[in-house]
């Protein structure tokens, strides 16, 4: 899309993600206007979801949850036309995103499922990695305002299988990190070394991109969200509820559940979801001789959530 041909792009929600994808688009060259519920004191925010719909054509919506999707696409409807593309990016159960995608049609306008996976670093970067599914000839069109803020787009099929790849990837990633962290109590109470343990990881075939990144922030207990405890049990109440509806015991991703739910429940909400491992952990980076510092301090990937 070249910059004569460019259209204006209005973003919704200007949480860590949506900020990020704002910074990137305008970095790219494209006009944007922004959208968010609680209002933000920001460069071209508009006072609706209609105003924005009047004033662009490509439409991102970076919301948390699935009230939150269907409302914002009902408040959309109005103004919608078929010069419209939407690009749904919320984490929400299938249904909902096909909910959300027949709003969109009536008016005319198209739909794109596209949730993602990386968090605040990836988003600042420009490096997310969105999942695909609906109109092929949208998704064409629109590519480039993907692009602006990703480094690949995978593409799914039908609507509603970009949003169960997304959940199903976050439950392995949940699963991840709630074991992690009962090996890192494990290991304390043990006795071993922590900085022998990460070590040992790196070379070890379970290892991967998320524990590398998660594991040396359990160990400091620096919590910054990244991705947010509330974000990912809402993620994983999801996975259960597909589960039970399908009539599969998804005994790793309840257990995970519930350790994000101890944390959302002891006022942790809005910590990084990692910090299932404060039960776990007492401060142990002090203790650490300069090796295992020095591990710890090694550079991370940003792919997450």
């Amino acid at each position: 899309m070249s910059q004569s041909t460019r259209k204006n792009v209005g973003v919704i929600g200007l949480g860590i993600i949506g900020r990020g994808v704002t910074a990137n688009l305008r970095r790219k060259g494209f006009q944007v206007f922004v959208w968010n519920r609680t209002p933000r004191r920001v460069p071209n925010f508009v006072g609706s979801p209609a105003e924005l719909a009047e004033a662009c054509d490509y439409i991102q919506i970076f919301v948390s949850n699935d009230e939150a999707l269907l409302e914002t696409v009902e408040r959309l409807s109005e103004k919608l036309a078929p010069r419209h593309i939407v690009f749904a990016h919320s984490t929400v159960a299938p249904d909902s995103m096909r909910a959300a995608a027949e709003i969109v049609q009536r008016r005319g306008a198209r739909f794109v499922e596209a949730p993602f996976t990386g968090s605040k670093i990836a988003a600042e970067k420009g490096e997310l990695v969105f999942y695909a599914a609906g109109n092929a000839a949208a998704l064409r069109e629109g590519r480039p305002i993907l692009e602006a803020s990703s480094k690949e787009i995978v593409e799914i099929g039908q609507i509603g299988q970009a949003t169960a790849i997304k959940i199903v990837t976050n439950m392995v990633t949940a699963a991840s990190v709630q074991a992690a962290a009962e090996a890192l109590g494990l290991v304390q109470a043990l006795g071993v070394p922590v900085e022998k343990f990460v070590e040992a990881m790196q070379v070890n075939a379970s290892n991967s991109t998320t524990l590398g990144m998660k594991m040396p922030k359990m160990i400091k207990r620096d919590f910054e969200p990244h991705f947010s405890v509330k974000h990912m049990l809402k993620d994983m109440q999801i996975a259960n509820q597909l589960g039970l509806s399908h009539h599969l015991e998804l005994g790793v991703t309840a257990a995970a559940r519930d350790q994000l739910l101890e944390q959302m429940q002891s006022g942790h909400g809005d910590d990084d979801y990692s910090a299932v491992a404060r039960k776990y952990l007492t401060k142990i980076e002090s203790a650490l001789p300069r090796r295992g510092r020095q591990l710890l301090k090694q550079p991370i990937s940003s792919k997450e959530g």
